[in-house]
């Protein structure tokens, strides 16, 4: 089959930012997301900018097109500053974090649509469990033939995004023992996980073809790769973030996935050759980023060698400070390195618990008050 690629002539910006709605009492889910739609209603110049998604605990957050990681932290911002005050008003709190410390999936309700239905038709029990929540970033790519070269290559540095965003330790009242639950939850969905490694539009087109063929999918968007191309937008979608609880962490965590994808499109078109690994160590990595976070080591290349990630993520900031420069995005890029020293998101979230004795509710308390105090 063919699948046009409606390339990008600039590296354009779009943001999807996922968050749970949380009762202000009990600091449980609460299955409200109608109600905020309607709160929200003429309020919202634009209705595109706030999107239902599978369970109606959540909300996404959405951008336009735009031009720069500033750009894109306004529009977020704008839509928030119109949501928050119609959540108050519902006794709801918006929650950034990969999954929710305590919520029990079998209360949750489904949105509804044949689209959802189908999806837990097909995959049941694991279908019925995804609370969780992420943040997706595309960036505008301008040719077809570049796309999955591009997404093979920055495959090398799924583990720095992974361990930077991680926000998901706690599932179902127990502490797992991983940085990012979601990241492992995610994958057992028959589409989701990490994309196969093609070197050619082709090799997709007709990978494609067979999943629709056979019934894996109805459509292109039932693929749910943690990198995966959009094809109508002209972009590559990276999906492999948690949730995220401050606009100041979303702006570096944007800013390092816009400049990762414009640096490689511009070695490419350069004539070089893009590096790569074997698909069993990009595996290997993204457990080790998921169960490990910030102080996973990581593999580095095809020769095996390894590192500790945030000695090599100081190197990446620096090596993508020209790019950054480009893109106008050089003190966002910078602030990156901030994460590690404040402590991600699940580090974060740990203490809490640790200082309170393991209150869950505390928790919650605490990656909700983030964002507040971010906006």
């Amino acid at each position: 089959m063919r699948i046009d690629f409606r390339g990008s002539p600039r590296p354009t910006l779009g943001v999807e930012w996922e968050f749970a709605l949380v009762d202000k009492k009990t600091r449980d889910l609460t299955n409200s997301a109608a109600d905020l739609f309607a709160a929200v209603g003429p309020d919202l110049p634009h209705q595109d900018k706030l999107h239902k998604e599978l369970l109606r605990n959540t909300v996404e957050v959405v951008t336009g097109v735009c031009g720069s990681v500033g750009e894109a932290m306004a529009d977020l911002r704008g839509t928030l500053d119109v949501v928050l005050p119609a959540a108050d008003a519902l006794g709801v709190d918006l929650f950034g974090a990969g999954t929710h410390p305590f919520a029990n999936w079998s209360a949750q309700q489904l949105t509804e649509g044949h689209r959802y239905q189908e999806l837990i038709n097909r995959t049941q029990w694991w279908g019925r469990q995804m609370l969780i929540w992420g943040v997706h970033v595309h960036v505008g790519v301008p040719e077809q033939s570049r796309v999955m070269p591009i997404i093979s290559s920055l495959l090398n540095q799924y583990p720095h995004i992974q361990a930077l965003s991680a926000s998901s330790p706690v599932w179902a009242g127990t502490d797992t023992g991983y940085a990012s639950n979601r990241a492992l939850m995610f994958q057992q969905l028959p589409t989701a996980g990490l994309p196969f490694q093609f070197e050619k539009w082709s090799e997709f087109e007709a990978f494609a073809h067979d999943q629709l063929t056979t019934g894996v999918v109805d459509e292109l968007s039932e693929i749910r790769w943690d990198i995966r191309p959009a094809a109508k937008l002209g972009t590559i979608e990276n999906r492999v973030a948690d949730g995220v609880s401050t606009l100041h962490e979303m702006s570096a965590l944007v800013a390092l996935m816009h400049c990762l994808v414009v640096d490689l499109d511009t070695r490419l078109s350069a004539g070089e050759t893009l590096p790569s690994m074997p698909p069993w160590h990009v595996q290997e990595n993204k457990w080790r980023a998921a169960r490990y976070g910030l102080d996973a080591i990581i593999i580095l290349d095809s020769a095996s060698n390894e590192r500790l990630i945030t000695d090599d993520l100081d190197d990446l900031l620096e090596r993508l400070e020209p790019v950054a420069r480009r893109l106008d995005c050089v003190e966002e890029l910078r602030s990156v390195a901030e994460i590690p020293r404040r402590g991600a998101s699940y580090q974060r979230q740990r203490a809490v618990a640790a200082e309170t004795g393991g209150d869950l509710v505390a928790v919650v308390d605490s990656v909700v008050g983030e964002l507040r105090d971010s906006l």
